[in-house]
């Protein structure tokens, strides 16, 4: 199977679930977005690594493993989101020692946390961007949009969304042209969250 490059877009505020955020993963050679829900502290974390200036005044959980990774010269060569199941991602770390190759899994936004701090790729399999990536249509010899007036989140100074909003999470009730008139709202619309609650509804009724 073949891996396709990922980018973090960002990270917005769940609007569905309190204290949760949906990551943002961009392919790099497409328009096709990855949104995963991840939890307050991991998206703390991943923020803090993309803020490259913030330096926390004591070493986070993922900051600790580095550290230690880089006393007993470990390097994570990798990240490989490599399953998703009933809208759950699962991934690789892919690490090396002495070069010698290991393969440790891992929590999703715990692996890409891992990524930014040891600047190692993020990838996914074709099938689960196939699956599960959300395609911007538009004609791809169109000039490029502007970019919208609002960003993609409000963002404190951990770089994390400061204005959740309340929404529906409830998908059931709806029928699927219904469903995929609400994904491309969704989309157009940047809440990449509930984008992917719908996506993975669309998912379970369709496998």
């Amino acid at each position: 199977m073949s891996l396709v490059k990922l980018t973090i877009k960002g990270i917005s505020y769940s609007q569905t679930q309190n204290g949760a955020y949906a990551l943002i993963l961009n392919e790099v050679d497409g328009d096709r977005k990855l949104p995963i829900v991840i939890g307050a502290f991991e998206a703390q974390s991943i923020a803090i690594a993309l803020e490259k200036e913030i330096k926390p005044p004591r070493p986070l959980t993922h900051d600790l493993f580095k550290n230690f990774a880089d006393r007993f010269d470990i390097v994570v060569k990798q990240v490989i989101i490599h399953k998703l199941v009933d809208g759950v991602f699962y991934s690789s770390i892919i690490c090396e020692r002495d070069k010698i190759e290991e393969i440790i899994d891992a929590r999703t936004s715990d692996a890409i946390a891992l990524a930014l701090r040891f600047s190692a790729p993020i990838f996914t399999y074709k099938n689960i961007l196939d699956k599960a990536g959300i395609y911007l249509k538009g004609n791809p010899l169109d000039p490029e949009p502007a970019e919208p007036e609002q960003p993609l989140a409000t963002t404190d100074s951990f770089g994390l969304s400061s204005n959740p909003k309340s929404g529906d999470a409830t998908y059931t009730q709806k029928s699927l042209s219904e469903l995929h008139e609400m994904l491309e709202n969704a989309v157009q619309n940047e809440d990449y969250e509930r984008a992917a609650k719908i996506r993975d509804e669309i998912s379970r009724r369709e496998s």
